[in-house]
């Protein structure tokens, strides 16, 4: 069963501090979107579209083949990438799939990050379970349940899953492969960067790949 991240080693990658990222560069242009506008886009095809790229003993973020690969090496510990925008209210997509590493895992997005202590946080794990939660002032919580819960939608193993995350006022919904799985109100943020997330729990060395990232405005 997942478990409550508890005491968690929360290692952010040097290279999202404002001062590193504030030139990296301008978004990807958006393509048009008959449904809603598209307010962001990244397949990562290009390498210089301004996410971070470093790595150390801890913690890994990269362009790979045309997708990007966040990596966490030790147990316990959440590893996060964001590229430097601020948004309002947004609908984020993105495919999502596991590289290395254990299923008992979590990965997802990121809304509204205001800085390192504080932003929400969209995730499911490769064994079948997903939640909402948030870091206020650096103390992590689930906002959804009091633990991750299983999910039917969710493709286990090494599959690529479709991760939908709407912020829209104080709601915050969850969808997977195109069905709603969680959603609850929490108004804690308004604005703020979109994000990547990926965390390891008793086992180590996870890394999940992501593509085709897109910010709608809902």
């Amino acid at each position: 069963m997942k478990k409550i991240l508890l005491a968690i080693a929360v290692l952010v990658l040097a290279s999202l501090a404002c001062s590193a990222i504030s030139g990296l560069g301008n978004p990807t242009p958006a393509a048009q979107n008959p449904v809603a506008r598209v307010q962001y886009q990244d397949d990562f095809s290009n390498a210089d579209s301004g996410w971070p790229a470093t790595a150390d003993s801890e913690k890994s973020a990269s362009y790979d083949n045309g997708q990007y690969l966040l990596q966490a090496f030790t147990a316990n510990q959440d590893v996060w990438a964001h590229p430097g925008e601020s948004f309002g209210d947004v609908r984020i997509e993105v495919d999502a799939s596991k590289s290395i590493g254990p299923d008992d895992n979590s990965f997802g997005v990121v809304c509204r990050f205001v800085d390192d202590d504080n932003f929400y946080f969209f995730i499911i794990s490769s064994d079948g379970y997903q939640v909402i939660g948030k870091y206020l002032a650096g103390q992590l919580s689930y906002l959804t349940s009091d633990k991750m819960q299983p999910s039917s939608e969710i493709i286990t193993g090494g599959a690529a899953n479709h991760i939908r995350a709407d912020c829209v006022g104080s709601t915050l919904t969850l969808y997977v492969n195109n069905q709603q799985v969680s959603t609850v109100t929490d108004n804690s943020f308004a604005t703020g960067d979109v994000g990547l997330i990926v965390g390891t729990f008793d086992e180590p060395n996870v890394g999940i790949l992501f593509d085709n990232l897109i910010i709608y405005e809902p």
